[in-house]
């Protein structure tokens, strides 16, 4: 058997164990369900030697490597970190399951009723990079919505994938669920990908998290419907009435707080009014704090340190210690520089004037608009969505963090007394 046949067999395998799985927890109640991810919190608690020390090796391999500092801390796991894990999970116990949820429409003139009903999306495949808690976000949320995952974690992360997925499966098996509801592609062969992407019988949906790169080439080569969610170069704009107090946290928060996530802010916008105020105090915050800014000539001619911006900048995904910075000339300006370099991610405001801020809220689209509060706070679990899956920048099917409801869709429920159409 030849590489490329064998990668296929192991593709198809996967998707069909997924397949038979999908059948069983798509009817498990949510009792069952909650069993199963109690059982998972438990394995991952009584696990936490081994997953420590198998994020070792990865954070040894890292470090080989020349990781970047930001993407070293997405990976790095700790006993802090695992505990958070496990509160996630049980945060996912306590959410109202939204499968079998009956929506009805009502009664059809010819006496027909009519309603939908809540049902999972079925076999989902997650492809993502670096960061362990994606791979038991995943899982319990896929779980908890009826859904089977096939986990596709980064190489980076490998070891430490291995070992949270190995706790899952064991929680599954603890509370009589198959343990193939939760399964991982344990090989860095990509061509297993590249089936799996293309395996429409057996799987319903594509889930990329990563870089700009991995996300455009899964849905290029693609088959299988993908939500997309290509980066997030989110702004913060700093409007004339702002409380510079606020505004000068919000913005360092949003920048330095964990710059190597998609949250994060990489533009911050300032009105022009203020800048000559604004910007000394929320750059010399960052200097201190080790942010390189990439700056425009009008902001330049107020801090001098910073280094020219390009227009590249003003496109750019950082995912580190690097901020871009111009000065606008209001709202309209602002919202014309989101409209053009923004990635449907997250856009915040901080202003005191009410007319302005919703304003900013209806025009600035995103997946979530904020007014007077860090781009940070667009996480599901921030939110109120228990733990996520990711965050769609694509509309379709979802827009925004993909928490339950988002992992399901709707079915049409017809009942009649025997009517037939004429």
């Amino acid at each position: 058997m030849n590489d490329t046949s064998s990668s296929q067999t192991l593709a198809l395998n996967l998707a069909r164990a997924a397949r038979a799985a999908a059948r069983t927890v798509a009817t498990a109640t949510s009792e069952q369900k909650n069993r199963a991810l109690e059982a998972i919190a438990a394995r991952l608690d009584e696990r936490r030697e081994a997953i420590l020390e198998a994020n070792a090796l990865d954070l040894a391999s890292a470090h080989e490597t020349g990781l970047s500092a930001a993407m070293v801390d997405r990976l790095r796991l700790d006993d802090g970190r695992i505990s958070s894990m496990i509160t996630g999970v049980r945060s996912v116990i306590d959410l109202p399951d939204p499968v079998g949820r009956y929506e009805p429409m009502g009664p059809r003139p010819n006496g027909l009723q009519v309603g939908r009903v809540r049902i999972p999306l079925g076999v989902i495949c997650i492809i993502y990079e670096s960061r362990p808690n994606v791979t038991v976000d995943a899982g319990v949320l896929c779980l908890k919505s009826g859904n089977a995952p096939i986990l596709k974690g980064g190489k980076e992360a490998f070891h430490s994938n291995g070992a949270l997925v190995e706790a899952m499966r064991a929680g599954l098996q603890d509370a009589g669920l198959p343990a193939d509801a939760i399964q991982a592609v344990a090989t860095s062969d990509r061509e297993v990908i590249g089936a799996l992407i293309q395996a429409d019988e057996d799987v319903d949906l594509v889930i990329p998290r990563g870089g700009e790169g991995l996300i455009r080439h899964i849905t290029r080569n693609a088959t299988v419907p993908v939500i997309q969610h290509y980066k997030g170069v989110c702004h913060v704009f700093v409007e004339e009435t702002a409380d510079m107090d606020m505004a000068s946290d919000i913005a360092f928060n949003a920048k330095v707080q964990r710059p190597g996530v998609c949250n994060a802010m990489e533009t911050l916008l300032v009105d022009e009014k203020v800048a000559p105020w604004f910007l000394p105090r929320i750059l010399g915050r960052y200097a201190e704090a080790g942010v390189v800014v990439r700056a425009d000539v009008r902001a330049r001619s107020i801090w001098s340190q910073a280094e020219p911006a390009t227009e590249a900048d003003w496109d750019e995904e950082y995912l580190d210690l690097t901020v871009a910075v111009r000065v606008v000339s209001g709202v309209e300006e602002a919202l014309d520089h989101i409209a053009r370099y923004g990635s449907g991610h997250t856009e915040s405001i901080v202003t005191e004037d009410s007319d302005v801020a919703a304003r900013f809220l209806q025009e600035a689209t995103a997946s979530c608009v904020m007014h007077n509060a860090s781009t940070r706070f667009n996480d599901g679990f921030e939110l109120g969505l228990g733990a996520e899956i990711g965050i769609s920048t694509s509309r379709l099917h979802a827009f925004g963090p993909m928490g339950l409801e988002e992992l399901t869709t709707r079915k049409f429920v017809v009942r009649g007394e025997g009517q037939i159409r004429s």
